[in-house]
């Protein structure tokens, strides 16, 4: 049973920092990606970031490359991604997604967390 739990999310300042966490398991080495989708109020989901479970291969949105760190703990089964230089607009609920191709083709996912910025 595949389970994708994230975690980390709440209320920041603009310029502020998160971490988010999502511990995944139970999916089998056909998946080979793991990453951090957001929905912001009114639009549709959009990739992030995403990295191979080997660590190899990472994908940056340009929206958050520079800002945002995506990184994986394999004895923790843990993917983070570090926020950094937060703004109003990154306010939405993030997704953890784990699939296949970085972020192109993700099949299994996690319930959601709610990141809002704002002073």
């Amino acid at each position: 049973q595949v389970q994708v739990v994230e975690s980390g999310g709440g209320l920041v300042q603009p310029g502020g920092s998160l971490r988010l966490s999502c511990t995944a398991s139970g999916f089998t080495s056909e998946y080979d990606a793991i990453g951090w989708f957001r929905q912001a109020p009114g639009k549709a989901r959009e990739d992030l970031s995403c990295i191979s479970t080997d660590g190899k291969n990472t994908f940056y949105a340009g929206s958050v490359k520079g800002r945002f760190t995506i990184s994986r703990d394999i004895a923790r089964n843990t993917v983070y991604l570090q926020m950094n230089n937060l703004k109003s607009e990154d306010t939405g609920i993030y997704y953890c997604g784990v699939g296949s191709i970085l972020c192109s083709r993700t099949e299994y996912w996690g319930q959601g967390i709610q990141v809002t910025v704002s002073s």
